[in-house]
């Protein structure tokens, strides 16, 4: 890591725990809300919990770090011996977490940088370990963050959902596109399309759909360098076997990364979430 411009990001970003700490990246949690019970994503409730949770109807919420959170993560990092920071968030769409760093941001002890990805899940990942490498070269802050900003550029993230009734419930995506996928009894695949979900295609049964998203994400990543993320949630099986056919399918594939998603985007999509982040090099 180095020790001039330190990473900040936010645990939406779904990265490794054993990458972050290779790369010197810091993740400040979000909270998901079950209950009466106020959680931290990524230490005090797993997906499998979350999952379950929804499955059986309890009522699930998600909110921002505060600032404090964010003021008291930069002093840490600024005592560490940064000089600088580069704070990447998911989109501003999703969270008020990009508000929170910005208002933290301004009582730093050094200087921080906070960009709004447009990104979220390892489209976020990818773009934290962009701007981790540049500084790790020696890079200063403003290269780290261009860095990250044109992985965010090339970066897509298509994903499939059993319903999209979470969506809905959360805000996350309008009213009438979530009653046409259930009046029509259709398979939604959606995208993130500036910094939005967007519904992308309807399809009519679940294998029609993934296979659809298997060959978004083949055609996105032709002729190019790429890394590839499936994420999935309570849908193991699923993922795996799709990570199986890209390896199969993808000439350019560098590193693909398979994980669950946290309780924060799990609360937004429900269990049997299956996804694909394609981003080049």
């Amino acid at each position: 890591m180095s020790r001039h411009v330190a990473i900040v990001t936010d645990s939406t970003a779904y990265l490794p725990q054993r990458t972050m700490e290779r790369h010197g990246i810091t993740a400040v949690p979000l909270t998901v809300v079950l209950g009466d019970r106020a959680l931290e994503e990524g230490t005090d409730i797993s997906a499998r919990s979350l999952a379950q949770a929804l499955q059986k109807r309890q009522p699930v919420t998600t909110s921002r770090p505060s600032p404090e959170q964010f003021a008291e993560t930069y002093r840490e990092v600024a005592g560490s011996g940064a000089e600088s920071i580069v704070s990447l968030h998911l989109s501003a769409e999703f969270s008020g977490t990009y508000d929170a760093a910005v208002l933290a941001a301004r009582e730093a002890p050094v200087p921080v940088r906070v960009v709004d990805t447009g990104m979220v899940a390892m489209a976020l990942g990818f773009c934290a370990l962009a701007a981790a490498e540049t500084a790790e070269n020696g890079g200063t802050a403003d290269e780290a963050v261009t860095a990250a900003e044109k992985r965010a550029a090339g970066t897509s993230a298509h994903f499939y959902v059993d319903t999209l009734d979470y969506l809905r419930r959360g805000g996350r995506i309008g009213a009438a596109q979530a009653l046409l996928g259930s009046a029509l009894a259709v398979k939604p695949l959606l995208q993130l399309d500036d910094g939005r979900i967007e519904l992308l295609e309807k399809v009519r049964t679940a294998s029609r759909a993934i296979a659809r998203l298997e060959e978004i994400v083949a055609d996105r990543a032709a002729g190019a360098t790429v890394d590839i993320a499936v994420h999935h949630l309570a849908a193991p099986e699923r993922a795996e076997a799709l990570a199986d056919r890209l390896r199969g399918r993808v000439p350019g594939l560098v590193d693909l990364h398979v994980s669950e998603v946290g309780a924060v985007i799990g609360a937004h999509t429900g269990p049997g979430l299956l996804g694909a982040v394609v981003s080049p090099r």
